[in-house]
């Protein structure tokens, strides 16, 4: 007597013999709501794998779980009772052993090759129409028809037709001469000629023969150009791709230069531009904006270099790591075998040499920065730059951030000058001057902080009248859409915080030392801007008691928010490390000059040494620890171990917290165990007192957490936007929201199956709320959207010109008032004390500029007024000058600027928010760059300076 073990492994080996046909045979979501035996999770994951790679994944995933054991009693039966209940009767026969006869079966196959060959043509069909009578044919069942309509509804007739097609071929034998004729009679006659209809399709019949004397999986069919053509169709839809796998040489090739495949709703956004038009594709993270513009971008060249003219295209992005991953993942791969690719950024020493780089590649992607460099030296007549005129498409990255102050906004101002002149030239028939076409990629346009609907479609229109766009293109993903399941976190208060306590003790200490007395809550938002005005006011009333008092407040109140965010010792370190720096700030180096320390000073040095010892105990105590430090802590753990490959992000406000929370995973075991390996990534400016990361740091990370090294990244937002980061299957913002915009970009990192979108509320960032509007402004922003593509082209124009007038008119205005400051503006008005002690330092007659960027003070009388310190995070090595020393007031300590190096000669570079600048008599309370202050200073003159240290030196030679 047979066991049922024995009889479970003869249906086991039945089911994996026949493997390979079930896979292109089942319908994943119908057959899964017949089966009984499988668990909700089990059925949601598969159907979650049919959303996101096809039927054919799925049914691989399904039939692994079927033959899993332990088996249910019955389990075979439940599973062909599905596959017939389900319309998968060709399946079930293969299952109940009704095999068909080995030359019926090699027919069908060749019919399979044969739709799945014309495809593209017959996806043109009147999809519609030959649903219908293939319901009558009972080539489709009601259901199938029912999903085919909600495609052609939704998606188009397109993706209809994709959809029946893949439907049909998985009939029984005896389908294909019924869709024949099934095309004759809905009036395809191409398509039915095309497919064998005809007596003239013998060159058709021809192909279909030469694939029968060559197994599929062998080297003569693998290389035939039908076989190559089929294999192309596979690839763009996994739909109708049946043999899997089969020419695995050309996989490992990756894509071919000229084969771009795009899907239905990626062609139709593409469309308008292919035909030369501006326009802009909004569609969200993840769903291959960059891909349609890699496919536009071969179109324009194409199309030019048929018409015998060249073609010039430059992609600009507003991240330095973009430029180096459009170039190597999406630009480069798909066009050097026909054009020239090559790429620039600040990093690159091609910059240098840019107009040459543009003369001689079809393709350049570069940081928008220094095409506006290169458009000014033209425009300046300084230098060989780069005209407007010589590129025939700008493909703008990111490009809601074409807007107001922006260099993507200079650029097209530009651009938007010269199409407005060539109006007039054309009037006086003139020949107007060639401006480039102009594609710009966007998710989110944003709605600019509109309350209302009226003004969040102005908002869309401006940039769309930025950009010069004649539409702005978007459009349902359909099934391809991957929305992420969305969990909101919320804390609980501490029971006890006695190291919050501590330092609201320090706080309010300081407070009646210095007569201060706030209205907000220690630590929150509004207490953070009360405190940086009042240093602000004091610096320029000369008050050094409140000044110093206010700047030390604002670091307790950035403790206090770190320990409601980050670990306690964390937080603890950070103040222990600002005061430890004060201190030093006080010292000499050389130990011969006296450094004053005030006597509130001093009060403020020893509160913090009175109340350290507490505070390092009590932040070593854990069941202080915040609440959402645990949430964070439970929600990582949750993901790693309900997944079998977990990988993804979490957001957070500053680098501090980014630095501090990677520390904390990698110090905690129990992260170790489940195998989290965790590193940061922070942004590379240098406004942050904490060190920035270099490009090639940030590379090494992304690339690490690519290939799987890293499986966990704890980002600032500089990984919100743009970065191709595809493999995520968890996000987390941890107490961070900013606008509508970066929700959409932090929710899009979240591209693989199954994934999620996290937010973990911290005390006092109001997140929970942000949030809430955040998706309002969504919503309106997807409406206004709406209601502007609903717009007739007359009236969209007619608003697009009128925001345009306005640009060009407002920037004429900003211009004019610019010059005049500059010309009126002396900078022997301009007077500059130290912010520290209010000494006075120098005017604006003592400093000049070095390349419109550096303001040094080269004088020997400011030469005896600083100390120099050793600063390792300034410590650069650029073109033709470096920084490797900070400069400080001989008298107080406080920070003035840098010491740089340029082409040999030491020059003091000063920041000038280090100073109390003050103007005609008048202190200005808020100078943080010196953009702010409109002086023209004169040029540095590097022969006289040079000349005059040469002389110092032989003086000293000679004495």
């Amino acid at each position: 007597m047979t066991s049922d073990t024995d009889t479970d492994e003869t249906w086991e080996n039945l089911i994996e013999n026949f493997k390979p046909r079930l896979r292109e045979l089942i319908s994943v979501n119908r057959v899964l709501d017949y089966i009984d035996f499988m668990k909700p999770a089990q059925k949601e994951q598969i159907r979650q794998k049919a959303r996101t790679d096809g039927d054919i994944a799925a049914a691989d995933l399904l039939i692994n779980v079927v033959i899993t054991k332990p088996h249910n009693t019955g389990w075979f039966n439940v599973f062909v009772d599905a596959l017939l209940n389900s319309g998968c009767v060709h399946a079930a026969d293969y299952m109940q052993g009704n095999l068909p006869e080995p030359e019926v079966e090699a027919e069908n196959d060749y019919c399979v090759l044969l739709i799945r060959l014309l495809s593209p043509s017959l996806v043109k069909m009147k999809t519609q129409e030959v649903c219908v009578h293939c319901l009558a044919q009972e080539l489709i069942n009601p259901e199938d028809s029912e999903r085919i309509t909600a495609e052609i509804r939704n998606n188009g007739s397109i993706s209809g037709a994709r959809e029946l097609l893949s439907i049909i071929v998985r009939g029984r034998p005896g389908w294909f001469s019924k869709f024949l004729q099934i095309l004759r009679e809905t009036e395809h006659k191409h398509l039915y000629e095309l497919t064998g209809g005809s007596p003239d399709c013998e060159k058709q019949d021809e192909k279909l023969s030469s694939l029968k004397g060559e197994p599929t999986g062998s080297p003569a069919a693998a290389e035939s150009p039908e076989y190559m053509e089929i294999n192309k169709f596979c690839l763009s839809d996994p739909l109708l791709c049946i043999t899997d796998g089969a020419n695995p040489a050309a996989a490992a090739r990756g894509p071919e230069s000229n084969d771009i495949v795009l899907r239905d709703y990626q062609e139709e956004v593409a469309r308008p531009a292919l035909e030369g038009k501006n326009i802009i594709i909004c569609l969200p993270t993840g769903s291959g904006k960059t891909r349609v513009a890699v496919y536009i971008t071969k179109k324009h060249l194409d199309g030019r270099r048929a018409e015998g003219q060249s073609g010039k295209v430059v992609v600009l992005v507003n991240k330095i790591p973009l430029v180096e991953q459009h170039y190597s993942a999406e630009f480069l791969p798909f066009l050097r075998s026909s054009y020239k690719v090559e790429r620039v950024s600040g990093d690159s020493q091609l910059k240098i040499s840019f107009t040459e780089i543009v003369k001689k590649n079809d393709v350049i992607i570069c940081t928008a920065q220094i095409l506006e460099n290169y458009l000014e030296r033209s425009n300046s007549g300084e230098d060989e730059g780069v005209n407007l005129s010589d590129l025939t498409l700008i493909v703008i990255d990111e490009c809601h951030h074409t807007q107001k102050g922006g260099v993507y906004n200079h650029i097209m101002m530009r651009y938007l000058k010269q199409k407005h002149k060539n109006r007039r030239l054309m009037k006086e028939q003139k020949e107007p001057v060639p401006l480039p076409q102009i594609l710009g990629l966007t998710a989110s346009p944003g709605v600019g902080g509109a309350t209302k609907m009226e003004k969040a479609e102005e908002h869309i229109l401006r940039i769309c009248a930025n950009l010069d766009a004649s539409k702005i293109m978007t459009r349902s993903l359909g099934e391809h859409k991957k929305e992420p399941r969305k969990i909101t976190l919320t804390v609980e208060d501490r029971k006890a915080d006695p190291f919050g306590d501590v330092i609201k003790k320090i706080m309010n200490a300081i407070h009646a030392h210095a007569d201060l007395s706030p209205t907000c809550d220690l630590g929150s938002q509004n207490y953070e801007q009360w405190v940086v005005q009042k240093e602000r006011i004091a610096a320029t009333e000369e008050n050094q008691k409140v000044r110093v008092c206010a700047d030390h407040l604002r670091q307790y109140s950035e403790g206090l928010n770190l320990s409601n965010t980050i670990r306690m010792r964390d937080a603890f370190g950070f103040l222990k490390k600002y005061h430890e720096e004060e201190l030093k700030r006080k010292t000499s180096p050389d130990d011969d000059q006296n450094i004053k320390i005030t006597v509130t000073e001093r009060f403020l040095f020893n509160l913090f040494e009175e109340n350290k010892e507490e505070l390092q105990r009590l932040a070593d105590i854990p069941q202080y620890e915040n609440d959402s430090l645990s949430k964070l802590r439970g929600k990582i753990l949750q993901e790693f171990s309900s997944r079998e490959e977990a990988r993804g992000i979490i957001f957070t406000k500053t680098r501090r917290s980014a630095i501090a929370l990677s520390q904390w995973i990698q110090e905690n075991p129990k992260f170790a165990d489940i195998g989290v390996k965790a590193a940061y990534v922070i942004g590379g400016g240098d406004q942050s007192v904490v060190k920035p990361m270099t490009s090639a740091e940030q590379k090494d990370v992304l690339k690490k957490f690519g290939n799987g090294d890293i499986n966990l990244l704890i980002a600032t937002t500089v990984a919100e936007e743009g970065l191709d980061i595809p493999a995520c299957n968890f996000v987390i913002r941890y107490g961070l929201v900013t606008n509508e915009i970066a929700m959409i970009q932090a929710k899009g990192r979240g591209r693989a199956e199954d994934s999620s979108y996290t937010l973990v509320e911290v005390k006092n960032s109001g997140v929970v709320e942000k949030e809430c509007v955040n998706e309002y402004r969504t919503k309106m922003m997807d409406k206004a959207i709406d209601k502007i593509r609903a717009l007739n082209q007359a009236d969209y124009d007619k608003r697009i010109i009128e925001f345009q007038f306005q640009a060009i008119m407002e920037e004429k205005v900003r211009m004019t008032k610019k010059k005049q400051k500059d010309m009126n503006e002396n900078p022997s008005e301009v007077k500059f004390s130290c912010r520290g002690c209010s000494k006075h330092v120098c005017t604006g007659e003592d400093i000049q500029i070095i390349e419109n960027m550096h303001r040094v003070n080269v004088t020997t009388q400011f030469s005896e007024l600083f100390i120099r310190r050793e600063n390792a995070a300034l410590q650069e090595r650029l073109l033709d000058y470096e920084t490797n020393e900070l400069i400080a007031c001989k008298d107080c300590g406080q920070k003035w600027g840098s010491m740089m190096v340029h082409r040999g000669i030491e020059c003091p570079c000063l920041h000038v928010k280090n100073f109390v600048v003050t103007f005609n008599g008048k202190k200005i309370s808020k100078c943080t760059k010196w953009s702010e202050l409109a002086v023209r200073f004169s040029a540095f003159d590097y022969a006289e300076h040079a000349n005059r240290v040469v002389d110092s030196s032989d003086d000293e030679e000679t004495a």
